[in-house]
């Protein structure tokens, strides 16, 4: 009877010595919440990831639990690296990390991914508006598919010349420079890029030559059910007589889709294989 009260005894110290403990390193900061992160929050629909948990004092005998919500999926001894698939909304949390030292534990924060379509590439019109002794040069940029906010930067040749300017509405981004109208030619294309790491989109490069006519390069042709660039198409305008000589031009990149015929255009003679489109601005 002795024994079982002198165990009884040493249960109950050991106890009260662990809660102790756990309450020194609570005041102590010896215990600190473990961090949860990831390389990235903006994950494509299908997107492989790796959640990191782990605490700064890597002596401590420390065991983790990894959770998504009120499940828990996995348990390690020492600095825990999951690795999960975003499929479905399910998979984007909130996830926590539970680190555990004897009968003391504490929680991360909570971690959360975003789904983010990617940007398609972007398309570039420019305006130019050209007197006897300078361009004045309006470079627009937007491109029509990717989640908000997209952040666009404009480039002459690979030199950069504009700050990121952030759209969240689907329009334009706009930038204006003037140039010396007796200077050579010169090559602009515009970024577009939003959350999502290493997925910017470059437009088609556009060379405005000393001439005042606008060159898109070579680039190969592109059938089927994608939209499509074809040409650089500059509009003059210039300016009435009497007046001071100056002319305003639009260079534009227009985007063609292919479409199905009109019912006026079906005729029963008609030879098949044609490609109907329809000219996006």
């Amino acid at each position: 009877m002795w024994k079982k009260s002198f165990l009884m005894f040493l249960f109950s110290l050991s106890v009260q010595k662990a809660a102790l403990d756990c309450e020194r390193m609570r005041k102590t900061n010896e215990f600190p919440s473990p961090n949860l992160n990831s390389q990235t929050d903006a994950v494509m629909r299908g997107q492989n990831v790796s959640l990191s948990c782990f605490n700064q004092y890597k002596s401590l005998r420390i065991t983790y639990f990894l959770f998504r919500g009120e499940k828990c999926l996995s348990i390690q001894n020492g600095p825990m690296t999951f690795n999960l698939t975003i499929s479905e909304a399910r998979d984007l949390g909130p996830y926590k990390c539970k680190a555990q030292v004897s009968n003391c534990s504490k929680y991360s924060l909570e971690f959360n991914f975003t789904f983010v379509d990617p940007v398609t590439a972007p398309v570039l019109n420019i305006s130019v508006v050209q007197t006897k002794t300078d361009r004045y040069i309006m470079l627009r940029c937007i491109s029509f598919n990717g989640s908000l906010p997209i952040n666009y930067t404009f480039f002459e040749k690979n030199m950069a010349i504009s700050p990121a300017i952030s759209k969240n509405v689907r329009e334009p981004a706009e930038f204006n420079l003037t140039k010396n109208n007796t200077g050579e030619g010169k090559e602009y294309r515009c970024e577009a890029k939003n959350r999502l790491p290493d997925h910017a989109k470059y437009s088609q490069l556009i060379t405005i030559p000393s001439t005042g006519k606008a060159m898109k390069d070579n680039a190969p042709r592109i059938y089927g059910n994608t939209p499509m660039e074809d040409g650089t198409y500059a509009n003059i305008c210039k300016n009435q007589a009497g007046t001071e000589y100056s002319q305003e031009i639009h260079y534009a990149t227009p985007m063609f889709q292919e479409v199905a015929p009109r019912d006026q255009e079906t005729c029963n003679d008609c030879k098949t294989g044609y490609v109907y489109s329809e000219l996006i601005f």
